[in-house]
């Protein structure tokens, strides 16, 4: 039986189709046959062994039905695409960030050959994040329904006005306060949108909800972390201003005035792969007196290709939480709070 895998492609930046190319040879001479969206390709890759061409396929959840992995070429953003067609069929997701921000990817552009030994091999175990679930009811209306790996936002739709909400846990009010809006985050989400409002960073094996209300007009409007199994509601107020549920930053829904948000733990998770292409927990530590690795707080140094010049960068999430769990008794206190520097405020070597 040929084994098949699907490759998601960052297609904005032309250098990453030459990249996604490489990839497509590799696997095919392994004898894997590659999925890809057609959208995303300019031309595929014809130099590849008889029967195992590219196939395009359309962005739908069949797309990844029956494939072993998902193989993303990007940053967040490409790997969140990849999640709406990779949740629904249980397949796991192998980010390789060519982007931006990469928190989610598990490798860094220069581990890419490792990354495509580990599927070739099936070397790389499988973790599950869990997922928040929002529907929006109006009135005797039909229920409209989204999902989000990192967060469910119901934000304002107009600037200068105050969204009005209401704020329930398991059918009990707890506040309500006008505000721009209301972030719900799953731990993996902790470090996106709910960390640059203010939010706790929970660390993705704890299992919570985390709710950030957005530049709200109160007292005692703070961060709230709750259980899983709470069910959360956020009712608009009927004499206020519409609003817009923004899951993952990618699908949206309108909330109009009077409309009730309800938002639970997503039924299914989403898998990402977990693979030797992390650097080891001995690699980078952000404390000079730190006995398990480089000390010093040295980070990883990669060329960078519009200039040539070799610059320290950050890795993503998922390759500094070995690095904690190593190090949390010495210094991992120190070791977090360089990991959670805003990207933006980070000084490079």
């Amino acid at each position: 039986m040929t084994r098949e895998a699907l490759l998601v492609v960052n297609s904005g930046r032309a250098q990453n189709q030459e990249v996604a190319a490489g990839v497509v040879r590799r696997l095919a001479s392994a004898g894997i046959r590659l999925r890809v969206f057609a959208d995303e390709w300019t031309e595929l890759p014809r130099d590849v062994p008889s029967g195992f061409e590219p196939f395009p396929v359309d962005f739908t959840p069949e797309a990844a039905k029956g494939v072993e992995v998902a193989m993303v070429l990007g940053g967040d953003g490409t790997l969140l695409r990849a999640a709406e067609v990779a949740r629904p069929a249980g397949v796991p997701l192998l980010g390789v960030n060519l982007g931006r921000v990469g928190f989610l990817a598990e490798a860094e552009s220069e581990s890419l050959d490792e990354a495509v030994s580990a599927v070739i091999e099936g070397d790389y175990q499988v973790e599950e994040r869990m997922t928040v679930e929002a529907a929006v009811a109006v009135d005797d209306g039909p229920v409209r329904r989204g999902w989000a790996l990192n967060e469910a936002a119901v934000d304002r739709t107009r600037r200068g006005r105050i969204l009005d909400v209401l704020l329930e846990v398991d059918g009990r009010p707890v506040t309500s306060f006008g505000c721009d809006g209301v972030v719900c985050a799953t731990p993996t989400g902790s470090t996106a949108y709910a960390f640059s409002a203010g939010g706790p960073v929970i660390w993705p094996e704890v299992e919570a909800l985390l709710l950030v209300p957005l530049t709200a007009h109160a007292l005692f409007a703070r961060p709230l972390v709750v259980s899983p199994r709470s069910e959360v509601a956020l009712e608009i107020d009927a004499r206020g201003y519409p609003a817009v549920l923004v899951c993952d930053g990618r699908r949206t829904i309108g909330v109009p005035p009077g409309a009730r948000v309800e938002l639970t733990r997503g039924d299914a998770p989403v898998r990402l792969v977990c693979c030797a292409t992390s650097r080891s927990p001995t690699d980078w530590c952000a404390s000079s007196s730190c006995r398990c690795g480089v000390g010093g707080g040295r980070l990883p140094r990669r060329t960078r290709p519009e200039t040539g010049e070799r610059r320290s960068y950050w890795p993503s999430w998922s390759v500094l939480a070995p690095t904690l769990r190593a190090c949390w008794p010495r210094c991992g206190s120190r070791a977090l709070a360089r990991s959670t520097t805003p990207r933006s405020s980070r000084t490079l070597a």
